[in-house]
């Protein structure tokens, strides 16, 4: 634990250093400090929080910048006092989310509105395919025997995709096979509508053969396997690549090799979803390489549809503005939250 006194002028440190970039002095903290201390008493608190980790010192005769350690204690500090959106940055948000039409259209426009917060970069993940909750299929048939399978989910999320089947199928047959889904399974998850159509075609074969070819368009592991890669949308990474104080080409290089792996980026927020905080912070990223050391990102997780969930955060430079970023991050996971059930408030 750190007392009092000692972590109000840490937050200062840690506050000046963000506005400006440069090793704070003593003598800026001693004139901002609420209780007018002198600079040799800011000092040495900032010795000793230097001594503990939470601070260094880059050059001798220049100020102290916040450690990992100390940024990771700020951001509990903030966590503990949450600050509020002004009234301006609420109305852009609702505004740039609200006139999406779709939700993949609201996905999209979310990145963008995370990478506007901070010099970093939004992304957004959609939720598990196999999670979706189903409302309508349907089933079109191509001329070169493939199949088109359209989901649309309670939610209002549509995904398509076209796979191969075992023998042509009738658009008569498609059709029928579309009537009993939409009858017998709105409602359900895709992965407990593949489990249980399973069940019963193994259960009674010969009953349902004809219909097994169709209906097992549903259970296609192409287009349920768990490991379906979810969408990813990616807003700023060039200003994340310039803005995170990266030590030199290699670093750069690192990053936006790490960014472009998508796959790294999907692992890092689908791992907040388990993450206790309504808005999980991490200072210094693993899973990014070297140049993770100096990023931190700020996740959500959403609720479209229970229990379909995705996540939503900011990559960005460890010198980052964390009231605002944690503050909108919650945010937009709340819209996200409200936008099914039609209240679309942020």
């Amino acid at each position: 634990m750190i007392e009092r006194r000692h972590r109000e002028i840490l937050a200062d440190v840690v506050r000046t250093f963000i506005e400006t970039g440069e090793p704070v002095s003593s003598r800026s903290i001693s004139r901002r400090h609420a209780e007018h201390l002198s600079a040799a008493t800011v000092r040495n608190v900032m010795a000793d929080l230097e001594d503990e980790g939470y601070l260094c010192q880059p050059h001798t005769s220049a100020g102290r910048v916040p450690t990992s350690a100390g940024f990771r204690f700020f951001v509990q500090h903030v966590a503990e006092q949450p600050a509020q959106l002004s009234e301006q940055d609420r109305e852009w948000i609702h505004r740039e989310l609200s006139g999406a039409a779709t939700p993949e259209e609201v996905m999209e426009r979310a990145s963008h509105v995370l990478a506007s917060v901070t010099q970093g970069m939004g992304i957004v993940i959609s939720p598990s395919v196999s999670q979706m909750v189903m409302e309508h299929v349907r089933f079109i048939a191509l001329p070169d025997g493939r199949v088109v399978v359209v989901l649309v989910s309670a939610g209002g999320m549509t995904r398509d995709k076209v796979v191969r089947v075992p023998r042509p199928i009738s658009t008569a047959e498609l059709d029928r096979t579309a009537e009993m889904l939409n009858t017998q399974y709105r409602g359900w998850t895709l992965q407990a509508i593949r489990s249980h159509l399973k069940q019963r075609l193994q259960r009674d074969r010969e009953r349902y053969d004809q219909l097994g070819s169709n209906a097992l368009l549903l259970c296609d592991p192409q287009l349920l396997a768990e490991d379906e890669p979810r969408e990813l949308y990616v807003e700023g990474a060039a200003q994340v690549a310039t803005a995170a104080g990266l030590a030199g080409p290699e670093e750069v290089r690192s990053l936006l090799q790490a960014i472009e792996e998508r796959s790294r980026l999907v692992d890092l927020l689908t791992s907040c979803i388990e993450a206790p905080e309504p808005v999980h912070v991490e200072i210094g990223v693993r899973g990014m390489d070297r140049a993770g050391a100096r990023l931190a990102l700020v996740t959500a997780p959403y609720a479209w549809n229970e229990p379909l969930q995705g996540s939503l955060g900011i990559l960005g430079p460890m010198r980052m503005h964390y009231e605002r970023a944690i503050t909108t991050v919650a945010c937009v996971a709340q819209y996200f939250n409200g936008y099914v059930s039609g209240s679309r408030t942020t």
